[in-house]
């Protein structure tokens, strides 16, 4: 089920637009519509943000995950689609989320296209850092997650917390957790 909405005014739409679309994940890519993104960028009206939450359980369990969503604008890079066993560590919706493998504590995100936004719910055993890069592998923007947040916890921070990063011409984001694991769920980002 695609949600659509009809915009009532003459001005080009921003992120904040698309809020509830992008807090929700609402939108979720079905396999058969794999491939549509260029054409959409290409007849997209300009100023009108495409944004894509991936649907993470089209991924096996312990499938290492590169290029199977390149059509739809990222690759990434020492990932694992897992099913959590570990209570500690839940999905945000589904079964599978994505783990750094196999190097612990290290993922990364690379985008076809340069976008503006991304985000994604992070589980993590210790303090993680997201940071977004521009071509030239510039920090663009950051943000942290201050520390541990497993369930059934003392933390402070609940579990599956949604991080984002939000700046121009994003061509790369990493997620890095010192000496730890973590997941992420529901993985979005905007063009």
């Amino acid at each position: 089920m695609v949600k659509q909405a009809t915009l009532q005014s003459d001005k080009a739409p921003a992120l904040v637009d698309f809020k509830d679309v992008l807090e929700n994940c609402d939108v979720h890519i079905a396999s058969a519509w794999r491939g549509q993104l260029a054409d959409t960028l290409e007849t997209s009206k300009v100023g009108v943000p495409i944004c894509v939450c991936l649907n993470l359980e089209d991924l096996k369990c312990f499938e290492s995950v590169e290029t199977q969503y390149e059509r739809w604008g990222v690759v990434f890079r020492n990932s694992i689609a897992i099913q959590p066993s570990n209570p500690a560590f839940p999905s945000h919706s589904g079964l599978i989320v994505l783990m750094g493998s196999p190097k612990g504590g290290f993922l990364e995100a690379s985008f076809v296209h340069p976008v503006n936004y991304v985000s994604a719910y992070v589980t993590s055993s210790q303090r993680l850092v997201m940071s977004a890069y521009d071509s030239d592998r510039q920090l663009l923007s950051q943000t942290v997650l201050p520390g541990a947040n497993l369930a059934n916890s003392d933390s402070a921070v609940p579990p599956n917390i949604l991080l984002s990063v939000t700046a121009s011409n994003i061509h790369s984001v990493t997620f890095c957790a010192f000496d730890g694991q973590f997941t992420i769920d529901d993985f979005r980002f905007c063009i």
